[in-house]
């Protein structure tokens, strides 16, 4: 089996080597080839975008891994056009990114968007979050959830029938809890949630006459997620695993239109 990393957190992130270790796991003793690709420098937030107006610079750090100057989505393009061109990847992992991608982070989310871009290429693609609260992330390794059990899920998620349809354009989302191993309640099939208030805006940093300089802000949200979501879930100490797929269409709203520009057409 051959697996493509990345995330976008950028190629120094720790979350590279704990998908890395869950990579070797999944291959084991069978014959296998993980090679690294990765943003030079983090892109969080930057979803699915990809570089289309600029040239992107690849470099070799060492034997099978990369530093990209470009998006998530660049990296995986990098490596089944270019690094794995002879012999494509069969999975690709998208982090362990630091940080929760659930409800509309999904949207914003490089991690998500390296998977998505997985997808359209016909390629198995996971993307991996593990969550975080100030006492995970002061501990010596935030990532204990994820080395613990992202091997498991990550091989039941291979096992999903879709995977073997060459027309399904659908990725996966996973989120481990921020607690030790042994607090995990298991895990949880869900829905991706969505957020009472918007999860950004925007800010001025100075007032100056006429020129300002403006920050996007990140709002925190206190209340409480809309229930059996992926937030709700996860804040649990369960692990979430959410279906997605590239088809973004509204299929009710489709069918409600159909009817309304029919009768149009009558009149």
């Amino acid at each position: 089996m051959r697996i493509l990393i990345t995330n976008d957190d950028g190629i120094n992130a720790p979350g590279l080597e704990v998908a890395k270790k869950i990579a070797k796991s999944i291959i084991g003793n069978k014959k296998g080839k993980i090679t690294i690709i990765a943003p030079s420098s983090e892109k969080s937030g930057v979803s699915h975008s990809i570089s289309f107006v600029r040239p992107s610079l690849i470099q070799k750090i060492n034997k099978n891994k990369y530093s990209l100057e470009g998006t998530p989505a660049d990296c995986v393009l990098a490596g089944i056009n270019y690094v794995m061109k002879n012999k494509k990847p069969d999975l690709i992992i998208s982090g362990v990114n630091l940080g929760r991608n659930i409800s509309d982070d999904i949207l914003y989310s490089g991690t998500v968007g390296a998977a998505m871009e997985g997808a359209l290429n016909g390629i198995k693609s996971i993307g991996l979050s593990q969550q975080y609260s100030k006492k995970t992330y002061e501990s010596d390794n935030p990532f204990k959830c994820a080395l613990k059990y992202g091997t498991d899920i990550c091989n039941k998620i291979l096992n999903d029938n879709p995977f073997s349809n060459p027309k399904f354009t659908g990725f996966y989302n996973v989120n481990f809890p921020a607690c030790s191993p042994k607090e995990v309640n298991g895990h949880k099939i869900c829905n991706i949630g969505q957020r009472k208030k918007p999860t950004f805006t925007m800010v001025a940093q100075s007032n100056t006459k006429g020129r300002n300089f403006l920050w996007v802000k990140h709002n925190l949200q206190k209340s409480e997620p809309f229930a059996e979501m992926d937030e709700y879930y996860l804040n649990k100490n369960y692990i979430t695993i959410s279906a997605l797929k590239t088809d973004l269409t509204w299929i009710e709203k489709n069918k409600e239109l159909n009817k309304i520009f029919k009768n149009k057409e009558r009149n």
